[in-house]
């Protein structure tokens, strides 16, 4: 059986927890220690059980923690070459994963432990590098991608082979383009590298269409730029209109999700 929370998913922070039989992991690690360790012990999981962490991007919000939590858990993390030469000079995590990093390389399948397959992917935005995982675990078959600013061949290629997908739905473009953030942050948030909109999100799905998608998880949702309610409609009508059956969930942002199991 597969299990996955999200622990927090949103500018504030970003942490999502998986887990088989016979491997748990993290990817990212962007709020505190004891909020994972409190969110994580409501469903009877200890932080030590975790085996590794795997990282996304080098934003504050993906990585705030990571420095802290190797140094106390000594776990391995999981990240690309680029990621890691600029998290020796990020102020989270330099000097603090020394003996715990392991190298993953860009479009290329690794074995983690008996049970985890992942490959990483470049996806478009605004940091020194993301990336997003596609990865097999327990005979479930996922894809996360957190944070990108337009829908990529490579982003619709490991969709299209997921049975679980996270994907990002940031903002609404009428509250974006009406609301109070500075234009500066607008035409930041609306470039390439920036977020996805929940009209881009839905072109994802549209491209990535296959009968073997069985969970969208609508994740990373702005607060001030897009409601639940709005993201959830957008999706729903794009799966509708392609007679897809699979379950449509928005990730909480500032509270960890129900345990899903497969």
């Amino acid at each position: 059986m597969v299990r996955f929370i999200s622990l927090s998913s949103g500018s504030n922070g970003n942490c999502y927890y998986f887990s088989d039989d016979r491997i748990a992991f993290l990817i990212d690690i962007g709020i505190g220690a004891r909020t994972i360790k409190k969110r994580l012990a409501e469903h009877d999981i200890s932080l030590e059980q975790i085996d590794a962490v795997f990282v996304t991007h080098d934003h504050f919000d993906h990585i705030k923690s990571l420095g802290t939590f190797t140094e106390r858990y000594q776990k391995p993390v999981y990240l690309t070459h680029t990621l890691e030469s600029a998290l020796r000079h990020n102020f989270c995590t330099a000097g603090r994963l020394k003996g715990c990093v392991h190298y993953l390389e860009e479009g290329c399948e690794t074995q983690v432990g008996e049970g985890l397959r992942i490959t990483p992917f470049v996806v478009p935005h605004d940091a020194t590098q993301t990336v997003g995982y596609h990865f097999e675990l327990g005979g479930e078959r996922f894809t996360v991608m957190t944070d990108l600013g337009e829908v990529t061949d490579d982003a619709v290629r490991y969709a299209a082979l997921a049975d679980h997908l996270i994907v990002e739905s940031n903002y609404d473009v009428d509250m974006l383009i009406t609301g109070s953030y500075p234009k500066e942050l607008k035409e930041r948030i609306l470039t390439q590298h920036g977020h996805l909109s929940n009209e881009q999100t839905s072109s994802l799905l549209l491209r990535a269409r296959h009968d073997g998608l069985r969970d969208v998880y609508l994740c990373h949702l702005s607060a001030n730029n897009n409601t639940p309610a709005l993201a959830y409609a957008a999706a729903k009508k794009t799966l509708e209109s392609i007679g897809s059956q699979a379950s449509l969930h928005c990730l909480p942002r500032s509270c960890a999700s129900e345990l899903f199991t497969f």
